[in-house]
């Protein structure tokens, strides 16, 4: 196995990271990514596969996890109850009881309330240059969301703050600080969700939080803590991955004038797909070897990690011929922005929606909308998406 050397926060590197996973694919099915001192894959069929192989989870054997330190306890108590961190059998029963409630008719019935979000926010913008993200990318998923559960929508700005807080855990290069503000984050959200979910038990409502407590299979509800981490989870990776994917589709479309074809709805699906291949807005997933095994010729221990690079495997020029160019009516096969497997993200069809409707709103309404400066992309990894996006409309 070929080993590279690439810090995931050198400014090169996070601007334009694609020529790294190029040279990580032409390394082989697996190189070893020193600087995190693990194997990963950068290909779309070696992802793919990865992503669906059962002997890969997400969990570290209990015998094997490190002692988690005090101070970061309220964070991993939390995790400990999210499907995300689960393997089988407990994630497929609580995915399965998510989806009984996070049903596709449930997305579906969002779309006259995006619309309508998507209107006003657009009504609210300033005559002269301003941040897209603060104005309408973030704004957008995190009351969608926060409408989809029930929540006050006053209260955004408290669960967008308390959401990137926690998602710090997941940085590369995280400090000490970040960690602080992410137990700061978990304990005021898991304290304002207690009173969500009391008031909900006592008086049900036609909300998802509301259908999360009805839901049952075979007798077994959601217990308090998984109630209360999976809402966490739907509004972090919810609204975090939307921002980061409206953000990087208006920048493409922008600098690539296709402000036209961006404005009407019958061409949503397929460019809504290609800035997810193109610009995906989470470039690496780690999976955990459930036991010993071999693949691609390495040996994996069990509780090894390995790296899935989706955003290499939506630029493999074996899946996406021309994969570095942006093509709005590309097809081909499904890409990885949303992974695969066991754990492909619940939430894909809700964001899917909302890009579909809010990019023909925002170019309709604003067919000469421009970049005022050159967007850069945020010195985080693993989300990929800009530190701002100032544009005049």
């Amino acid at each position: 196995m070929q080993a590279l050397s690439q810090s995931p926060t050198d400014p090169a590197f996070v601007q334009d990271p694609y020529p790294f996973y190029h040279r990580a694919r032409a390394a082989g099915d697996l190189f070893l990514w020193e600087d995190f001192g693990q194997p990963a894959a950068a290909g779309y069929a070696q992802v793919k596969r990865l992503l669906k192989d059962r002997r890969l989870g997400r969990e570290m054997p209990a015998d094997l996890a490190p002692p988690v330190p005090e101070r970061l306890q309220p964070f991993y108590d939390v995790e400990a109850h999210s499907m995300l961190e689960l393997d089988p059998p407990r994630h497929t029963r609580l995915r399965g009881l998510v989806l009984r409630a996070f049903t596709s008719a449930t997305v579906e019935a969002q779309r006259p309330a995006i619309e309508a979000l998507c209107t006003d926010l657009i009504a609210r913008f300033p005559s002269g240059p301003f941040d897209l993200l603060e104005a309408f990318c973030r704004p957008l998923p995190v009351i969608t969301i926060a409408t989809l559960l029930g929540v006050d929508v006053a209260r955004a700005p408290d669960l967008l703050a308390w959401s990137n807080a926690m998602v710090g855990m997941y940085q590369a290069g995280r400090t000490r600080a970040m960690e602080e503000a992410a137990i700061t984050a978990t304990q005021a959200f898991t304290a304002f969700l207690a009173e969500e979910i009391t008031r909900r038990r006592a008086s049900p409502s036609d909300d998802l939080i509301s259908q999360l407590i009805a839901a049952e299979a075979e007798g077994e509800k959601l217990t308090a803590d998984e109630l209360t981490s999976t809402v966490i989870l739907l509004l972090n990776a919810g609204h975090e991955a939307t921002v980061h994917s409206l953000g990087n589709g208006v920048k493409l479309i922008c600098e690539h004038e296709l402000a036209a074809h961006a404005s009407s709805s019958e061409n949503a699906p397929l460019l809504t797909e290609e800035i997810l291949r193109h610009a995906p807005p989470l470039h690496i997933f780690e999976r955990i070897a459930r036991e010993d095994f071999e693949i691609y010729g390495h040996h994996l221990k069990r509780g090894q990690r390995i790296s899935c690079l989706l955003a290499g495997a939506n630029r493999d020029p074996d899946a996406y011929p021309d994969p570095d160019s942006f093509n709005p009516t590309r097809r081909g096969p499904s890409n990885m922005a949303f992974g695969a497997g066991l754990h492909f993200c619940v939430g894909a069809p809700l964001a899917r929606l909302e890009l579909q409707i809010a990019l023909p709103a925002l170019f309709t309404a604003c067919p000469g909308l421009t970049l005022a400066e050159p967007p850069l992309y945020a010195p985080v990894y693993h989300f990929h998406g800009l530190e701002k996006l100032i544009v005049t409309a």
